[in-house]
C-alpha cells in the first residue's frame, strides 16, 4: 500500500494512493487501518510529510563511490547522526538555505519508516519493525560541517530533511535505484544493493544506541554526485518504486 499524509480543507488525514486517486484511511497507521469509500482526486489535495518523527537518523558514508568523493576512510561500524524533527518538511515544501552557509548541498537517500518501538532488537528481525519506504533529501551545509567537524550544525538546518512523497510499504528495499535531479539534470544514480551496511543491519545497530519509536526515519546513506543548490533550484529525490521528492529551494530572506 501506498500510504500519504495530506491536507484538505484544512483536515489532515492519511490516505491510500491509489493511482490518481486518494482513498481515505481510518484508523492508525502505526496499528490497523481500514479503507473507506471516500476518494479524492491526488489533485485536490496537498500533500505533507508522510511522518511527523521524533527524530531522523541519518546514516553517513554507506556508499563507496561517496566515500571516495568525500575522503574518508571506510569506517569500522556504521557513522550515524541525528536531523531534529524540526528539519522535516514534506513535497513541494521549500527547502531554506540559512544565511549562515555558502554551500547547501542535496543528498538523495532511501528512507526506512518505522513502524513501532524499537529497541535492541537483531538485524534478523529488524524488518519486522519496519511499516515502509520513502524518500529522503539529507540536505546538508557543507561548509559547515568541513569548518565544524562534526555535523549536527550542517545536517540540522530548518527545512533540511524533506521526506516523501508517500510511504510504500510493499518495496524490495535490495535493488532499488537511488536518484537526484537538479533543475531536470541527473546528479546522483545509484542502487541501494550497493550499501555498504545493508538495512537491516543499520536497523539493528541503531536500536542497539537508542529508541526507535514509530514514525521514526533512518535515512540511509547518499551515493556519489553530491552538490550545491541556489535559490529558484529546484531538486528530486526518485527512489525507484516509490516515487518523486520534489522541493524547491529558496533563501531565508
Amino acid at each position: 500500500m501506498r500510504i500519504a499524509r495530506v491536507e484538505r480543507d484544512g483536515q489532515v488525514f492519511y490516505a491510500a494512493v491509489e493511482g490518481t486517486l486518494l482513498r481515505r484511511l481510518e484508523g492508525c497507521i502505526f496499528d490497523e487501518v481500514r479503507l473507506t469509500d471516500e476518494t479524492y482526486r491526488l489533485d485536490e489535495a496537498r500533500l505533507l510529510s508522510p511522518v511527523q518523527p521524533s527524530k531522523v537518523v541519518a546514516v553517513g558514508i554507506n556508499y563507496a563511490d561517496h566515500m571516495e568523493e568525500m575522503k574518508h576512510q571506510k569506517p569500522e561500524d556504521p557513522v550515524i547522526f541525528i536531523k531534529p524533527a524540526s528539519c522535516v518538511v514534506g513535497p513541494d515544501e521549500p527547502i531554506v538555505r540559512p544565511p549562515q552557509s555558502a554551500r547547501v548541498d542535496y543528498e538523495a537517500e532511501l528512507g526506512v519508516v518505522i513502524g513501532r518501538h524499537c529497541q535492541r532488537i537483531g538485524a534478523d528481525e529488524a524488518m519486522d519493525y519496519v511499516l515502509g519506504f520513502t524518500c529522503v533529501n539529507d540536505v546538508t551545509a557543507r561548509d559547515i560541517q568541513q569548518k565544524d567537524g562534526q555535523w549536527t550544525r550542517a545536517k540540522g538546518f530548518y527545512t533540511f530533511a524533506p521526506i516523501g512523497p508517500w510511504i510504500e510499504t510493499a518495496f524490495d528495499y535490495t535493488q532499488a535505484d537511488v536518484e537526484s535531479r537538479l533543475n531536470g539534470k541527473v546528479c546522483q544514480h545509484s542502487n541501494t544493493r550497493l550499501l555498504m551496511n545493508p538495512i537491516p543491519k543499520l536497523i539493528s545497530f541503531i536500536s542497539q544506541v537508542m529508541t526507535l519509536e514509530a514514525g521514526d526515519v533512518i535515512a540511509t546513506g547518499t551515493p556519489a554526485g553530491i552538490g550545491p543548490m541556489v535559490a529558484g533550484d529546484v531538486v528530486e529525490i526518485e527512489v525507484e518504486g516509490i516515487g518523486i521528492l520534489r522541493n524547491p529551494v529558496i533563501d531565508w530572506e
